[in-house]
């Protein structure tokens, strides 16, 4: 079953998930049900990378000058598990195939990943 992890709150996640036609789906919103470490190790079996769910843009990141430090994996996967706001929304976890961000071209792909 899709999972959708998003931020209720977000008008860029509403924006998307109202223009997208989603086969049996489960919202989560990860303000009310933060993600857990499995979860967050499946999404890391697609992205094989911490650092690419991260979302550099959060508020905490720029309050705590993360840019400025040498992050490891270890430290980003540290982030997202403490804080909802470090997850790139929104995350559409399929079994096979994962999408995540607001990118127009990340949105585009998953577009098509639902057409076929």
């Amino acid at each position: 079953m899709l999972k959708v992890f998003y931020l209720s709150t977000c008008s860029t996640c509403k924006r998307i998930l109202s223009e997208i036609e989603l086969p049996e789906h489960q919202l989560i919103d990860i303000k009310k049900n933060p993600i857990s470490a499995d979860e967050l190790s499946l999404m890391y079996n697609f992205t094989n990378s911490y650092e690419a769910l991260l979302n550099k843009r959060a508020q905490l990141y720029k309050e705590r000058d993360l840019k400025s430090k040498q992050l490891s994996e270890e430290d980003y996967k540290n982030l997202l598990l403490e804080h909802y706001t470090f997850l790139k929304r929104p995350v559409f976890l399929f079994e096979n195939q994962i999408f995540v961000g607001n990118a127009k071209n990340t949105i585009a792909q998953l577009k098509e990943f639902l057409d076929d």
